[in-house]
């Protein structure tokens, strides 16, 4: 079963440095699996960044930043080549749980509708027997 992926930005957190204004030191956001069928499920996360490490030469304004460049950060983290950051595995391990509690829902089955029941399938309404007066 393949997933359809969705990724949200929800949210960021900013700080100044000596150097920088406005740096992104972290996010909140979500990733939404859809399967064939439709049905989703939802992953939240938080990547945060050390100011310490942000690139000077290469640091964008935050007023010129777009969702898609936060989103690489992101994804270059959590589903990225470093083994030590990847846990890529785990959120579609989650999204999957969801999509499959959707996707499988446990059906309560009445003692009428037992399949040794001598009215099960029946399309007679079950009427249990009048108590005694």
């Amino acid at each position: 079963m393949g997933l359809t992926y969705e990724w949200k930005l929800t949210g960021l957190k900013k700080q100044n440095s000596t150097t920088l204004e406005n740096a992104v030191v972290g996010t909140t956001w979500k990733l939404i699996g859809t399967d064939e069928d439709g049905n989703s499920g939802t992953f939240s996360g938080a990547t945060p960044f050390n100011i310490g490490t942000i690139d000077t030469a290469s640091f964008t304004t935050y007023s010129e930043l777009t969702e898609e460049q936060v989103l690489g950060w992101i994804k270059s983290i959590v589903s990225g080549s470093n083994p030590a950051t990847n846990y890529m595995e785990h959120i579609d391990s989650q999204i999957l749980k969801e999509v499959n509690s959707k996707k499988f829902v446990a059906v309560e089955v009445p003692e009428v509708d037992l399949p040794w029941s001598p009215i099960s399938g029946s399309t007679t309404p079950y009427i249990a027997d009048a108590a005694p007066v």
